[in-house]
């Protein structure tokens, strides 16, 4: 398999997130940069999105599981969000950062990083 990667990049999502009361009640903005394992060649050949692996479709079906969700930690989401590219995209591999923008004062964001799967 070639060593590709495709990637998303500061895919910005409403959520709810947190384990305080205040986060309870209230709607954040959890940011996702995703990179996932692909091999590249056969779409590049054919021009086909049925040969790629379709970030449009990733990006949608992340969204939609963020907006619904209301996970207390941001590791339980990140798990879950693996788990449904590894396993609905048929990703081997995904490197995912996982970000709450100005959850602690005085830093940008903080948030976890997880890597799931093998490169082969």
């Amino acid at each position: 398999m070639a060593a590709d990667t495709v990637f998303i990049e500061d895919l910005r999502i409403e959520t709810i997130i947190g384990i305080y009361d205040w986060e309870r009640e209230i709607r954040q903005i959890v940011s996702i940069d995703l990179e996932m394992a692909a091999d590249n060649t056969k779409a590049a050949a054919t021009e086909r999105i049925e040969d790629a692996l379709n970030y449009k479709a990733v990006a949608k079906r992340l969204i939609q599981f963020v907006e619904d969700s209301e996970f207390q930690l941001v590791e339980t989401m990140a798990e879950r969000i693996g788990e449904i590219v590894l396993n609905e995209f048929n990703v081997p591999w995904m490197r995912l950062k996982l970000s709450k923008p100005g959850a602690v004062t005085g830093s940008k964001a903080v948030g976890v990083i997880i890597e799931r799967g093998s490169r082969g």
